[in-house]
């Protein structure tokens, strides 16, 4: 199952990927809503082997997510493996410069079932496909405007 969007935005494609490699950032934001989210590795900069581990709860059940930096090309390609008991996947983050202040970046995550069991928690999303991939595109542009108005703010 795949999702996948893109957007365009008003800001330097190196300032767009610095905001989207604020790993920090993420790990608290899930915090926030309720994940355990433990760094697992012991590299000491941003790059390609950063590994995590995330607990959550997913349809009243705990669930663990392992996420590890696969691709790490600055400015133009982030890819995060993701792998899960029965699951794994990969979301991308892939920017183009279109001019010195635009950006256009194309997200896309990926989940493929290793299980029965996983292929039946995956089918009823593939049932509503089209409301859950609406509100992923929701999602990722709030997430965008959010950093378009970060940089808009600090320049």
């Amino acid at each position: 199952m795949k999702f996948s969007t893109q957007e365009v935005m008003e800001a330097p494609i190196a300032e767009v990927f610095a905001m989207l490699t604020r790993f920090e950032y993420f790990e608290r934001s899930a915090m926030r809503r309720g994940a355990d989210v433990r760094r697992t590795d012991d590299l000491t900069g941003v790059g390609v082997g950063m590994t995590w581990l995330a607990s959550f709860q997913l349809r009243g059940r705990s669930r663990e997510l392992n996420l590890e930096v696969a691709s790490y090309e600055p400015p133009h390609q982030v890819v995060l493996d993701l792998t899960s008991p029965g699951l794994q996947g990969d979301t991308r983050f892939e920017l183009i410069a279109l001019s010195k202040s635009r950006t256009r970046i194309m997200v896309s995550l990926e989940m493929r079932p290793l299980t029965l069991s996983a292929r039946m928690l995956l089918q009823p999303l593939k049932l509503t496909k089209s409301s859950l991939n609406r509100k992923y595109k929701d999602r990722v542009a709030s997430y965008l405007d959010q950093i378009e108005e970060q940089y808009r703010n600090s320049a």
